[in-house]
């Protein structure tokens, strides 16, 4: 949606503390690691529970682009059958279209490594900043030829297949401190190399550890077998056929709970999500303890076999001081919006690849916290946000950078400060479809 184009939402107020249950749409990180993996298949899979949003779609396409069939049950959407090419090579001589999906950009680039043509790349304007050097240096060690039309190491660029994929074990090394997801697009093809794959990291800290474990799990799953040595930052992947399960169940998306969640800390009252695993690999399975270190009282319940998250807030929301979210980047802009109601400073760090998602994330929060009057500022590995008197804190026209976190942050900020708007909310649509009418819904 174009600059002058966007619409303006006003962004609701809580009149009264929250009692609402909300239902959470499939993971988005685990649904594309499984469309990955389903194309990388030798038969047919049917995955129920698939997020149904702009990133998975752009996947869908993707996958359609090289080969691989993506039947939507007309009645139940959120139900894809997904069969492999029956040759197993994937077609090239396609094009794809990213958007500004991260996980489309660097997890379908690996699979041109088995395409019987070149495969050209582009996305978004947007798009153009997101770093993807990384992966795809890792593929030309892998023997692809890269031709970036840009700037070097962005989109758009075309990826050549080589003539013959390198028989004896290939070693990769990249430096993967700008996002995890260059480890988990080599990890998700690497089975299918003649030989596997050594991935070693080089550089700073590997962000979000628990993404690159939710790989490591998944490809577990579909056969595969990857060891893994976290404190040498070394992969080694042996060369196996992968085969999901015939039937795949997606988790909800619980990194998409936080903001329902943390609105019980903004607005008071409870909020519950159905269907809370036990056990998960998703970073946002953080979420509920981190909540209760900001006051909430967290709590899980069964009812008629479904497992809830309960979440109540408390009366103060407190500073963290130091809060390390290496594990779990994604949810901080949910929980920046959090703590600028809290009673104490924090220093969110471990976050500094925020700068290279969606938008810069990091100078992002700061410029639309400190629109509504209140105070943060960048740090050199994340932000920090000090409290401010309720009484300065004031509406504004938030701004979202065509980043569907931005906007959600937005619109958990205008639940507790009169006069929010948002601009282009519709950009929550790459994760959350409906985002405004669960909101809205919540609010009774």
């Amino acid at each position: 949606m174009s600059e002058t184009t966007a619409t303006v939402w006003p962004a609701p107020t809580a009149a009264k503390p929250l009692d609402a249950t909300v239902e959470i749409p499939g993971s988005k990180s685990l649904s594309n690691r499984y469309l990955i993996l389903a194309a990388l298949g030798g038969t047919p899979i049917t995955l129920t529970g698939l997020l149904r949003s702009r990133d998975t779609d752009l996947m869908m396409d993707a996958l359609t682009a090289l080969g691989v069939s993506c039947d939507i049950d007309p009645h139940v959407p959120t139900t894809v059958r997904v069969t492999p090419p029956a040759t197993g090579r994937f077609t090239g001589n396609t094009s794809v279209y990213c958007g500004l999906a991260g996980t489309v950009m660097r997890f379908v680039p690996g699979l041109a490594l088995f395409a019987d043509g070149p495969v050209r790349f582009d996305g978004d304007r947007q798009a153009y900043a997101r770093p993807m050097k990384p992966v795809l240096d890792g593929l030309e060690q892998l023997g692809a030829t890269v031709e970036y039309h840009g700037e070097t190491g962005g989109l758009p660029f075309t990826i050549t297949s080589p003539a013959e994929l390198v028989t004896e074990r290939c070693g990769v090394t990249i430096d993967s401190s700008g996002s995890s997801q260059f480890i988990s697009g080599l990890l998700l093809i690497a089975s299918r190399l003649p030989g596997g794959m050594t991935l070693t990291h080089v550089g700073g800290k590997t962000p979000s550890l628990p993404h690159i474990r939710m790989t490591v799990a998944d490809v577990t799953a579909a056969g595969g077998s990857i060891t893994a040595d976290e404190n040498a930052h070394t992969w080694t992947v042996e060369p196996r056929p992968l085969q999901l399960p015939e039937h795949i169940t997606v988790e909800p998306d619980l990194s998409n709970a936080a903001p329902f969640l943390g609105a019980a800390l903004i607005a008071g009252g409870t909020v519950r999500v159905p269907n809370w695993p036990e056990t998960t690999t998703q970073p946002g399975g953080l979420l509920p303890g981190y909540l209760e270190r900001m006051g909430a009282k967290v709590t899980f319940s069964v009812e008629n076999g479904v497992r809830y998250c309960n979440v109540t807030g408390g009366d103060v929301i407190h500073g963290l001081g130091d809060f390390d979210l290496t594990a779990a980047g994604e949810i901080a802009p949910s929980l920046a919006a959090i703590l600028v109601f809290a009673d104490a400073p924090t220093n969110m760090i471990g976050i500094g690849h925020l700068r290279g998602h969606e938008t810069n994330r990091l100078e992002a929060l700061v410029n639309e916290i400190t629109r509504v009057g209140g105070k943060a500022c960048e740090l050199a590995d994340g932000i920090r946000i000090e409290p401010v008197a309720e009484a300065a804190l004031h509406g504004a026209e938030m701004e979202t950078y065509a980043d569907h976190r931005m906007a959600t942050f937005a619109a958990m900020l205008g639940l507790r400060i009169d006069g929010v708007t948002v601009r282009d909310v519709e950009t929550t649509r790459k994760t959350l479809p409906d985002f405004v009418g669960m909101w809205t819904g919540m609010l009774g």
